[in-house]
């Protein structure tokens, strides 16, 4: 039983026990009311059913504490033009202009229309751009690049067909006694995830081209893929001050574009997360192919 129905019952039985005992005052003095409250009672009944014995509230409504339509237009038009300022410089350029509104409100208007972060900002200006058709300003176009490449620096990255983005890494397996130290070179088309690995004995720059050469480009050569660029991190072996770098020359010759992640943010995660898989899968294979020689 709801609360509300509790009080209907309530007051029901009021009603039927002055009835039952035909004495109003008593049946008021055994129930705790007052004559007045068992003839509001009645009247209630009488002018509007039992929907007369529901609880109304006596509270004023509040009015929601909301920034003017035109203010809010403007705010979302604000953020349109400049969607990397955040909430203060939002409210303080606003008051150059003869606006009157805070940093609060500012973010209010940005939470009812799912705005709050950078982020959704910068994806409202994109979905305008190509729903609307309009051309956007310097600064607009050079926010949506920086969000381009900070995502890509955070291992999110866009690829639209095979050969469109190879991620390239390098993984250190571990020291080997009589052989040294091991390294992993490690690619994956971003589109397709077909990956390629080799082992080698050092890191540098002419590994890392020869596992181009090797591996990589001879797979796409041969389904008439062109490779566009690849993302790696700023490891050495990758590049470096010399412009004769042997990484870089190998991309160059073969008009392959190079991106590296921005220093100090996570590694190259495309790669880094199929490593540990990869080098499982060349380990057991190498152990069958000894277990079936020693069998012959």
């Amino acid at each position: 039983m709801t609360q509300q129905e509790y009080i209907i019952r309530r007051k029901l039985n009021i009603i039927e026990l002055g009835e039952t005992l035909g004495n109003i005052s008593d049946a008021c003095r055994r129930m705790g009311v007052s004559r007045q409250q068992y003839y509001d009672i009645k009247q209630a009944i009488k002018e509007d059913g039992l929907e007369g014995l529901i609880e109304k509230s006596r509270k004023n409504p509040r009015i929601g504490n909301r920034v003017l339509p035109q203010i809010e237009n403007r705010i979302l038009d604000y953020s349109l033009e400049h969607p990397t300022h955040g909430q203060v410089r939002v409210a303080n350029e606003l008051k150059k202009v003869g606006i009157q509104i805070s940093d609060g409100g500012v973010r209010s208007v940005w939470l009812r229309h799912d705005m709050k972060l950078k982020a959704d900002r910068l994806k409202r200006l994109e979905k305008h751009s190509a729903e609307q058709g309009v051309v956007l300003t310097e600064s607009q176009v050079q926010a949506l690049e920086d969000a381009k490449e900070e995502r890509q620096a955070h291992g999110e990255i866009e690829t639209h067909h095979p050969g469109y983005l190879l991620g390239q890494d390098t993984f250190y397996i571990g020291y080997i006694k009589g052989v040294g130290k091991l390294y992993q070179q490690t690619g994956i088309d971003t589109f397709s995830n077909v990956g390629f690995a080799k082992i080698y004995l050092d890191k540098t720059g002419i590994t890392a081209a020869d596992f181009m050469n090797d591996k990589v480009l001879p797979f796409f050569d041969s389904y008439r893929i062109r490779l566009l660029r690849t993302l790696t991190d700023r490891g050495s072996e990758y590049g470096g001050a010399n412009d004769a770098h042997p990484y870089q020359l190998f991309l160059h010759l073969n008009d392959v574009q190079h991106s590296r992640t921005k220093a100090r943010h996570p590694p190259n995660g495309c790669t880094g997360k199929t490593q540990p898989d990869d080098l499982q899968r060349v380990l057991q294979g190498r152990v069958q192919k000894e277990a079936l020689q020693k069998c012959r």
